[in-house]
Parts: structure tokens; C-alpha cells; sequence
């Protein structure tokens, strides 16, 4: 995210502007969404915005990043079995119920049309950053021995967000228990 010097951001600005975009996702999809339109339910103006974000994708991403890493971080568990239940659980809300998990989910389907949308998700992993401080925790405690990146971090969100986006799951007990042991056997 390219941002030019000036001013600094005002932090009040910032929140109107990004709870601006995920209202306004919720009400009328990623195709509706405009800088205008964010500008405009913010209050503030739209050079406000454009010197702090190239574009809609940009805003949804911190949008999502902020509130990830809030509904992502999850308390130290029991066994390494619990502390990635729990996780899952977490995952599946945010993709699920959260405005910023579906501003998460619009720029994952934009991404598969628009380049630049797809770029922008690669340059931050949203939630393989969160899965590898669940996991890194693990490794801490002795407890996860496998070296924590990117591969490993997909091997434990992908089958989530699979199973989210391909078949509108809302998660249950038992397939996130099987999905925690499945990924722990490896």
C-alpha cells in the first residue's frame, strides 16, 4: 500500500474510511463499491482518501488485515490439538460472519480476475499470518515441529477456506476437530 507524504492520517479518518467500506460492502457487494461512495459515508473527501489508498482493494485488504488480526488471535490451549480447534473455529467465524471476513472473501473472488487485486493479496497474508502465530506458539512450546511458512500456514487455513467459499460451510465441531488432527498428523 503506496502512500504519499503530507499530512499525516488522521486515525479518526482512517476508521470512518475503512468502517465506510465494510458497511458499504455488506449493503451492495464489491461491484458497487466506490471511492466516492466511501469518501461520501465517511465524511471526508475523496483526495483524503486517495492519499492514503490506490484503490478500493487496497482499503478492504486493511480493512481485513486490522479486524484478522483481532478475531484471529486466539488464547493459549490445553494440547496443540485444542489451540488449532479453536483457531478453525475463529477462521470460520471471521470468513463467515465477520464484515471484514467478507471483504476478505470479495477481494478472493475479485483477485481471480483482476491482477492487481491479486498482487495486493499476495503481498499480505492475511490469514497465514494469523494461522502462523498459532503456530509459531506451538513450535515455542515444543509442540509443532515443522518449520512455520507459507506452505505450512495453507496447508491449515486452505481446507477452510475451501470448504467456506465452495460450499457456504458455517463449520461444525467435528469436521474442525478432523481437520486439526488431520493437519497435526503431518
Amino acid at each position: 500500500m503506496t502512500r504519499t507524504a503530507g499530512r499525516p492520517r488522521s486515525e479518526e479518518a482512517r476508521l470512518a474510511v475503512l468502517h465506510a467500506a465494510d458497511d458499504l460492502l455488506v449493503e451492495g457487494g464489491y461491484a458497487k463499491l466506490t471511492m466516492k461512495g466511501i469518501a461520501e459515508r465517511a465524511g471526508v473527501g475523496r483526495q483524503t482518501i486517495y492519499r492514503w489508498w490506490q484503490s478500493k482493494a487496497e482499503i478492504l485488504l486493511e480493512a481485513s488485515r486490522s479486524d484478522a488480526e483481532r478475531e484471529l488471535q486466539t488464547e493459549p490451549q490445553a494440547t496443540p490439538h485444542d489451540d488449532v480447534v479453536v483457531f478453525l473455529t475463529a477462521l470460520v467465524t471471521f470468513l463467515t460472519t465477520s464484515d471484514a471476513g467478507l471483504a476478505y472473501r470479495a477481494l478472493l473472488g475479485e483477485a481471480q480476475h483482476d491482477e492487481a487485486v491479486a498482487e495486493l493479496l499476495r503481498s499480505v497474508d492475511v490469514l497465514g499470518d494469523a494461522a502462523a502465530a498459532v503456530l509459531t506458539r506451538l513450535r515455542d512450546r515444543g509442540e509443532f515441529h515443522r518449520t512455520v511458512d507459507g506452505q505450512v500456514t495453507a496447508e491449515l487455513v486452505g481446507p477452510v477456506v475451501y470448504r467456506v467459499l465452495a460450499h457456504d460451510w458455517r463449520g461444525d465441531a467435528d469436521t474442525i476437530a478432523a481437520s486439526a488432527s488431520a493437519f497435526l498428523r503431518y
